[in-house]
């Protein structure tokens, strides 16, 4: 008689992984409970059982993203860099991250859910936070330029933050869309230029430092 085998065991974090990315690249709400159950291979009961809902299971996964790709971002809280060095890594490494082929383009944050079904606001509200946290960082680094006296006294450190906050969650639309890496790695360039603008004593003249490519990733 043939025995009867256990049902085969799963790896939460493997699955936590194959359900990121489908999340990355549809988005909440296109991403059904079959679909990612097909891609965790894992039964309906198992699904449950681990994850108890789909809005659970993305809980999950956003933090997955968090401790891993979103760490591009983290950069910006490293108080031992000069701040607008660690501004344009931030935006350089995020560039480098949203564009490679590996993974679905674009950032997940900034992707997966910013309209939809009322119901869903609360996952809205999970990734907005996670974007003002981004913001927040960039702004400690502008008030850092300002107080290192880089930047002048009379700079807006929310707006000149936004500036760059909002080139940020633009390259997750031109990533999607398939501008090169190179192209999106030149533009940061450009909008460094924002930054030098409003350097303490600037005179109005194109700064050298802004030219070619920014630091190493």
């Amino acid at each position: 008689m043939a025995r009867t085998g256990r049902p085969r065991q799963f790896d939460p974090l493997e699955a936590t992984d194959a359900a990121l990315r489908l999340f990355w690249q549809y988005g909440y709400e296109s991403t059904s409970v079959a679909q990612l159950r097909g891609a965790m291979g894992i039964s309906v009961a198992s699904f449950y059982a681990a994850f108890s809902s789909k809005d659970q299971l993305f809980d999950a996964v956003v933090q997955r993203y968090l401790s891993t790709f979103g760490q591009v971002t983290a950069i910006a809280t490293d108080q031992d860099l000069p701040p607008r060095e660690a501004v344009e890594r931030t935006l350089r490494q995020s560039v480098h991250m949203q564009t490679d082929p590996s993974h679905p383009s674009g950032c997940l944050v900034a992707l997966a859910e910013t309209t939809g079904a009322s119901e869903n606001q609360r996952v809205r509200d999970l990734l907005a936070d996670r974007r003002a946290w981004d913001r927040r960082n960039i702004e400690a680094c502008v008030e850092r330029g300002v107080v290192l006296g880089d930047l002048s006294a009379g700079t807006d450190a929310g707006a000149l933050a936004a500036v760059f906050h909002s080139f940020l969650l633009g390259v997750s639309t031109q990533a999607r869309d398939g501008l090169p890496a190179e192209t999106l790695d030149a533009a940061v360039t450009h909008v460094m230029r924002v930054w030098d603008s409003a350097r303490a004593g600037h005179n109005g003249q194109d700064p050298g430092r802004c030219s070619g490519r920014g630091p190493d990733r």
